[in-house]
């Protein structure tokens, strides 16, 4: 059903009608938005795997004291 959705002319289908509905001006807004978005995303999920990761060590290691 999706094969082949990102070809180069479908990918300028889609930003032909996306110039179309949001104009010239407004458009690199939405980038720059949707960039920050992603950045921010990613920024997240690199935070919360640095803190389940610490935050299972510290866990463990008292269990460890809890053990003795």
């Amino acid at each position: 059903m999706f094969e082949g959705l990102f070809q180069p002319a479908h990918l300028l289908v889609i930003f032909l009608i996306a110039l179309v509905v949001f104009g010239p001006k407004k458009l690199p807004e939405l980038g720059k938005g949707l960039g920050e978005a992603i950045r921010g995303f990613k920024k997240a999920l690199n935070e919360d795997d640095k803190q389940g990761i610490t935050g299972s060590e510290s866990s463990n290691n008292e269990q460890k004291r809890s053990d003795r």
